[in-house]
């Protein structure tokens, strides 16, 4: 993980654990494991204020589950 560049996290779960979150290498999605299953989040074009800064804004678009 690249532990300089942070995002932050809109939509998705009530219940997800962080909403400041690493961007993970490679790759410009985020993916959270929750709940047997993956939450997937795309970058915007948007930046929002936060305890950290102003970060960009990735958005929930999806939900998959875990095999088994």
């Amino acid at each position: 993980m690249n532990d300089t560049e942070k995002v932050f996290l809109q939509g998705g779960p009530d219940d997800l654990p962080e909403r400041i979150v690493p961007v993970p290498d490679p790759g410009p999605d985020v993916k959270i494991e929750l709940r047997n299953g993956y939450e997937h989040f795309r970058p915007t074009d948007r930046r929002t204020d936060t305890p950290e800064g102003s970060l960009p804004v990735y958005e929930w678009w999806e939900r998959t589950e875990m095999a088994g």
